[in-house]
């Protein structure tokens, strides 16, 4: 796994999961902005663009996570946010160890599996990933995300550079994932975000992780869609990130 580091020398660590077909620029705003007080970290996800190795699973890339924080951040974090594949990553990270982080950031991340979604993906793939290189349907697809105009570019070069192995795979991963037993013995301060548009799955699924999580917090976020939080409020992500730290 690959990684983008930013404000090397601050004590409080904050790690930023990206979505599924992103990458860290997901966060760029965001870390440009924290890195004045915080050491940021953007792990590049398997399978996507800049990443190192092909994606397997979501426990995989988890396990990878915890392994690079052991090794370099004595298994903490002051924080650790994640959206949609990467809040799944979170999720698994905190079923396998309790106390990775003081604060937990979940942001449209599914927890209960959608079998229907899972099986249409293949198919679904094997009929337009010929047209994912045209930059005209490259761009009827980024304006169905409702993701700022200004992140075109790197979506559409990233978007290129993934095989459709990788793209079936991580997004069958997020179909299918569930929501871990263990989760509920996580230590972290959880903070469930959701937009108020996100399909049913998802609201659902930020309902069951602030069930699941002691003391959690459940913010349904008005007129935002997927991803919405830290996509097109990056201001407002790292205001409760500082808030959080007392800033």
């Amino acid at each position: 796994m690959e990684y983008r580091e930013f404000g090397l020398g601050h004590e409080q660590t904050v790690l930023l999961l990206h979505g599924g077909g992103l990458s860290w620029w997901n966060y760029r705003k965001e870390a440009e902005i924290l890195q004045a007080r915080f050491h940021v970290i953007l792990p590049i996800l398997d399978g996507h663009a800049g990443s190192s190795r092909p994606f397997t699973s979501i426990e995989d890339n988890a396990d990878e996570i915890i392994s690079f924080m052991d090794q370099n951040l004595s298994g903490q974090a002051f924080l650790i946010g994640g959206l949609s594949l990467g809040g799944q990553v979170l999720l698994e990270m905190l079923s396998r160890r309790r106390d990775l982080c003081r604060h937990a950031l979940v942001e449209s991340a599914m927890a209960i599996p959608s079998r229907l979604t899972e099986a249409l993906i293949g198919p679904s793939l094997a009929m337009s990933f010929g047209l994912i290189q045209s930059r005209a349907f490259a761009g009827l697809q980024f304006r169905s995300l409702h993701m700022p105009q200004e992140l075109f570019e790197d979506y559409y070069r990233d978007t290129c550079q993934i095989t459709r192995s990788d793209m079936t795979a991580f997004l069958k991963a997020n179909a299918a994932y569930r929501l871990k037993d263990a989760f509920r013995s996580c230590s972290a301060q959880v903070h469930v975000f959701a937009g108020e548009r996100e399909t049913r799955g998802i609201l659902r699924s930020a309902k069951l992780i602030h069930e699941r999580a002691a003391g959690s917090g459940l913010t349904i976020l008005p007129g935002l869609y997927h991803g919405g939080f830290s996509l097109h409020r990056p201001d407002l992500y790292v205001k409760f990130i500082e808030d959080l730290a007392g800033l």
